[in-house]
């Protein structure tokens, strides 16, 4: 698994929360159809806003994240992206009191403890 974190940094962010919504709701009609992407967190702060993609293998995220990608997402947004990608080496899910590397469950060090 891939996770690629995208900022887009501004001194000051211009939109109110409901126009935000409203644009982050129609931007994901770009986003449902890319291959490999499982899913993707459209964020908002301080310092500007950005994104979190999560893809099942880098190919797919580099296919996104392709050279022409950055001035595409300039002129979208008015702002040059900052891009990061990392290999997930494993995931603690809270939600289902579980812990993963890629799609596989292992055991929880909570849990082993308890057994012994």
């Amino acid at each position: 698994m891939i996770i690629a974190v995208v900022e887009l940094p501004r001194e000051t962010n211009t939109q109110t929360a409901e126009e935000l919504m409203r644009y982050s709701l129609e931007a994901t009609k770009v986003y449902h159809e890319v291959k490999g992407l499982r899913r993707k967190y459209f964020l908002d702060g301080a310092s500007g806003g950005g994104g979190v993609y999560v893809f099942d293998t880098r190919e797919d995220a580099e296919a996104w994240f392709h050279d022409g990608w950055s001035a595409w997402m300039e002129k979208r947004q008015g702002v040059r992206p900052i891009l990061k990608i990392y290999d997930c080496v494993l995931t603690l899910d809270n939600e289902a009191d579980e812990v993963r590397v890629g799609d596989a469950v292992v055991p929880s060090p909570w849990n082993a403890q308890a057994a012994e």
